[in-house]
C-alpha cells in the first residue's frame, strides 16, 4: 500500500503510475473544481464524466446553476437528482425544478429510503460514466450511493427536524464502483458551489434554460444577453418564454463571474 498525502495533489479519481513507494499522476481528462465561501478554491475530483446535483428541501439557493454551469465548462454532463421523494413537501419543489431543468438537464426523482425510482438513474451511470454526487449536507447523497450499491455500506447520519440540514457524515471524498457498471465518488456536503475561472461568455453559453430556442439567435456570438441590440435571451424573457426568475439568476451570476476577473 502506498500513503498519499494531503500535500501530494493527488485527488480522487486521479489515474496514477506506482513504481515502488513512488506516484506519478497521470494527465487529467478532466477537472471539477469550486470555490468556497471564503473564496477558497477546491479540485472536487478528476477524470469524470457526469455530475450528479443532488437536492433536497432546503437546498442553497444558485447551487444547482453554479454546479451546472461549472460541469459543462469542465465538459462533464450534469443532471439533477431529487433525492427523499417520499416526503410529502417535495412535490412542489420537484415541480418547479422540473419547470426549470427539463429539456435542458437530465432530472431523476427518486427515495433511496423507499427504494423508488431509482432504476432510471441506474440505467444512466451503468453506461460506463464516472461520476460524482455533490450537494450540501443532508440531501441524502449517501443514503443514494447505499442504495446503488448496498455493499459499500456508508454511514448515514441524522437530519435536523429544525433546519432540514445534516451533519457531515461524509469526511472524504471516496470512489465505488457498480455492480453494474460505472463509477461514482461520494464527496462531503458543501453548501457553496463558486464558479471558478468562468468567463462571461462560457456562462452565457452555458446558463441553463438558454439553450438555442428555434431559430431565434443573438447577434452577437459573444452576447452577455444584458444589454446587446438584438439579443435572443432579452426577446424570450419578454415573450415569457424565459421566466423572470430564471433571467435575474444569470443577471446574479454574471455579476459575479464579471467582478472576479
Amino acid at each position: 500500500m502506498v500513503r498519499v498525502k494531503r500535500s501530494s495533489g493527488h485527488v480522487v479519481g486521479d489515474d496514477v503510475e506506482v513504481t515502488g513507494e513512488v506516484l506519478r499522476r497521470l494527465p487529467r481528462r478532466t477537472e471539477l473544481r469550486r470555490r468556497d465561501a471564503r473564496g477558497g478554491i477546491h479540485l472536487v475530483a478528476a477524470n469524470l464524466d457526469v455530475l450528479g446535483i443532488v437536492v433536497a428541501l432546503n437546498s442553497p439557493s444558485g447551487f444547482i446553476d453554479r454546479a451546472i454551469v461549472s460541469a459543462r465548462v469542465a465538459q462533464l454532463q450534469p443532471f439533477v437528482v431529487v433525492s427523499k421523494c417520499d416526503l410529502d413537501d417535495t412535490s412542489a419543489l420537484l415541480a418547479n425544478l422540473q419547470r426549470i431543468y427539463v429539456g435542458s438537464v437530465p432530472v431523476f426523482a427518486l427515495s433511496a429510503k423507499n427504494q423508488t425510482g431509482l432504476a432510471p438513474l441506474q440505467a444512466f451511470l451503468n453506461e460506463g460514466h464516472r461520476g460524482v454526487f455533490v450537494g450540501s449536507s443532508g440531501v441524502g447523497k449517501s443514503s443514494l450511493l447505499n442504495a446503488l450499491c448496498p455493499e459499500i455500506d456508508l454511514k448515514v447520519g441524522t437530519v435536523s427536524d429544525y433546519n432540514g440540514l445534516g451533519r457531515h457524515t461524509t469526511t472524504v471524498s471516496t470512489l465505488h464502483a457498480l455492480s453494474g457498471g460505472g463509477e461514482l465518488v461520494d464527496t462531503p456536503g458543501f453548501r457553496d458551489f463558486g464558479l471558478v475561472d468562468i468567463t462571461a461568455e462560457e456562462l452565457s453559453s452555458h446558463f441553463p434554460g438558454f439553450e438555442e430556442h428555434g431559430e431565434m439567435r443573438c447577434r452577437f456570438r459573444n452576447c452577455r444577453h444584458r444589454t446587446e441590440p438584438s439579443c435572443a435571451v432579452i426577446r424570450l424573457v419578454e415573450l415569457g418564454q424565459i421566466p423572470d426568475d430564471r433571467y435575474s439568476m444569470y443577471l446574479e451570476l454574471l455579476s459575479e463571474v464579471e467582478a472576479s476577473r
